[in-house]
């Protein structure tokens, strides 16, 4: 359903995208998304790195990345939103914090083995100038 979406989005402009309740675990509805005429748009997600191929091969995929974060930060980001968005109750939440900080590494791996290049937040803005303006990507 996630490649359908992308190939509408990327070939006519609009979709219904899915809204998720992170609390309840699941999507809850869907909502309109339009593009607006903009030449790339991002889709992301933890399991984004899960359809790159079947993107790439649609023809659909300008880029793909995993952005590798200093893993206490991610974690203490995490942890504020999940907490100020009271997702679950906390002691879950500081669990859940724990286990993702430490399952990050592998994480990583299996994306990039999925086809996204692993890169920092710069590599990826400086890859999408790239794309708008409309020169090859500089490493």
């Amino acid at each position: 359903m996630a490649v359908q979406t992308i190939t509408r989005l990327a070939r006519e402009g609009k979709a219904e995208v899915p809204v998720y309740a992170i609390g309840a675990d699941r999507r809850v509805a869907t909502r309109p998304f339009d593009i607006d005429g903009s030449p790339i748009f991002v889709a992301e997600g933890i399991f984004a790195a899960e359809i790159v191929a079947e993107c790439r091969r649609q023809g659909v995929l300008a880029g793909a990345y995993a952005l590798r974060r200093p893993r206490g930060a991610t974690f203490l980001r995490r942890l504020a939103r999940d907490l100020a968005e009271q997702r679950k109750a906390p002691r879950v939440l500081l669990r859940r914090g724990v286990t993702l900080l430490r399952s990050e590494p592998a994480v990583l791996r299996r994306q990039t083995g999925l086809g996204a290049e692993a890169a920092r937040a710069g590599q990826v803005l400086r890859g999408v100038a790239a794309l708008l303006s409309g020169h090859p990507r500089q490493s």
